[in-house]
């Protein structure tokens, strides 16, 4: 069984913040190729498309792609502020090993 990937509540939060849905947009979540592990996140303002998985929250949604889908089964997308910034983030119980940065991660 595929569990869909969860968003928390302080995500949508953020994306309620920055206006993501008043200006027609979502958080889009993709998996590329490339990285210095081998896949990479792409994390963007987005529209949605026909085969997107969105998921909702606090009027905010979040877009996944069906092709990434596969890769972010029970993953977690959160927003967290630390010293060096503040960015989404993703905890992917699917990644056997990622980088310092957390964008980039392998299987």
């Amino acid at each position: 069984m595929t569990l869909p990937p969860k968003v928390t509540s302080r995500a949508f939060e953020r994306l309620s913040e920055i206006g993501a849905n008043a200006d027609g947009k979502a958080l889009r979540i993709a998996v590329e190729g490339g990285g210095c592990s081998g896949f990479q996140y792409e994390i963007d303002l987005d529209t949605p498309k026909d085969d997107d998985l969105v998921l909702e929250g606090a009027g905010e949604k979040v877009i996944i792609d069906s092709i990434s889908l596969p890769f972010l089964t029970d993953a977690t997308i959160d927003f967290t502020e630390e010293l060096i910034g503040a960015r989404f983030v993703i905890e992917n119980p699917n990644a056997s090993s990622s980088c310092g940065c957390g964008v980039s991660f392998s299987m």
